[in-house]
C-alpha cells in the first residue's frame, strides 16, 4: 500500500499533468519544471497576473519567444 507522501507525490504529478495539457492547448511554452515552478511561487503567495505579467515581460525582453521574434507591440 503506498504511503501518505508517496500519495501526495502522485497527487502533485497529477496535477502538473494536467496543467501541462491546459499548457499546450493555451500555446503559453512552458514545460513541466516552468509549470512546476509557477505552481509553487503561486503556492506560496505569488500574484499570478503579476507571475504572467514577469513571464510576458521577460520574453519580450529576451526579443524572442520559443516561436520566434516577439511582436514589440506586445502581442504574442
Amino acid at each position: 500500500m503506498p504511503s501518505e507522501a508517496e500519495n501526495k507525490r502522485q497527487a502533485a504529478r497529477d496535477v502538473i499533468d494536467i496543467l501541462e495539457d491546459i499548457s499546450k492547448i493555451l500555446n503559453t511554452n512552458l514545460n513541466r519544471t516552468e509549470l512546476s515552478l509557477c505552481v509553487s511561487l503561486i503556492e506560496n503567495g505569488v500574484n499570478p497576473d503579476a507571475l504572467a505579467t514577469v513571464i510576458k515581460d521577460l520574453r519580450r525582453e529576451a526579443g524572442t519567444s520559443r516561436h520566434g521574434p516577439v511582436d514589440p507591440q506586445g502581442a504574442e
